[in-house]
């Protein structure tokens, strides 16, 4: 380790470590990866103190794992990195950056939070994350980072439930979802049946409205679809009367996948573990009791940000 970087408190040089880690790892897989599966890379290449692997009494957080996700939002605010629907994104600018090495990267990221910090004349309010020694002292990005800890561990419950479903349960829960959604579901597909269309939907019981929605439902947790299934629902829609093709996956999807989605003559979305789980959040109320019991939810507030 340089003299600089011996210097640091122990707190920076975690976050020194873990961040320049975290930017390596999205690098190396082709510049996303969904956070959770990140911050396992995290777990297995790097090696962590008896003080980085302490856990909060207050919290029971990890310490590291405390310390990265508040420096998240410097990387963040530095334009390094990108954060949409769980999963993770380096930037151009990250993957310049990573040339400046761990200390100068994180250096450049904090630089960046504090000038956005400024710009937005935040409260000038301090708070110190109980990190056993010194001074992780802003009180928003704190919050932010809190929060994001705690949706996290909310969105693993919730994926870890679906998990358990077999296929036909998931299945239904998508029908469920569009149902609360204002479509009618007059075809769910019957237990047995491989292949092909799924669930269908429409916006009048009677079917008269177009377009007529096709569904095709994979309950892959721990892949990602591939173009190939992409390509046969898209061959299942009559362009003539302008039907849509809806894809759902308790998974993700691949990187060609949502670009032959996006690119596609035809209508076709893509629904992927994340999206359904905000999907079911948005519409819960919609639901009858019976269909919440599928995946019952609990409502809680957190003080939010000002951003």
């Amino acid at each position: 380790m340089k003299t600089e970087e011996k210097t640091l408190s122990r707190s920076r040089q975690t976050a020194m470590k873990t961040m320049f880690e975290a930017l390596n790892i999205l690098k190396a897989s082709g510049g996303s990866m969904p956070g959770k599966e990140v911050m396992a890379k995290m777990r297995d290449n790097l090696s962590f103190t008896e003080w980085e692997l302490e856990i909060y009494e207050k919290t029971g957080y990890i310490r590291w794992e405390s310390i990265f996700h508040f420096y998240t939002i410097d990387l963040i605010k530095a334009g390094y990195l990108r954060k949409n629907k769980r999963i993770w994104y380096l930037t151009d600018e990250g993957e310049k950056a990573l040339q400046k090495g761990p200390l100068e990267l994180m250096n450049s990221a904090n630089a960046a939070y504090k000038q956005w910090h400024k710009e937005n004349k935040l409260k000038d309010e301090k708070e110190v994350i109980e990190t056993g020694e010194e001074e992780l002292e802003d009180a928003d990005q704190l919050q932010r980072a809190t929060i994001y800890q705690l949706e996290s561990q909310a969105i693993e419950g919730i994926k870890e439930y679906i998990n358990q479903k077999n296929p036909y349960e998931f299945q239904d829960l998508v029908a469920a979802l569009l149902r609360a959604m204002k479509y009618y579901t007059p075809f769910i597909s019957p237990k047995g049946r491989d292949g092909g269309i799924d669930v269908i939907a429409y916006r009048d019981p009677l079917g008269a409205s177009e377009p007529r929605i096709k569904v095709q439902v994979k309950h892959k947790p721990d892949s990602a679809v591939p173009v190939n299934d992409i390509r046969s629902l898209m061959g299942l829609l009559n362009n003539k009367t302008g039907e849509i093709g809806l894809f759902v996956t308790s998974g993700r999807f691949t990187p060609e996948a949502e670009k032959v989605a996006r690119d596609s003559s035809v209508h076709v979305r893509l629904i992927d573990i994340d999206s359904f789980i905000q999907l079911w959040q948005q519409f819960y109320d919609n639901l009858t009791d019976e269909e919440k019991n599928l995946l019952p939810l609990y409502k809680m507030y957190f003080l939010g940000t000002n951003e």
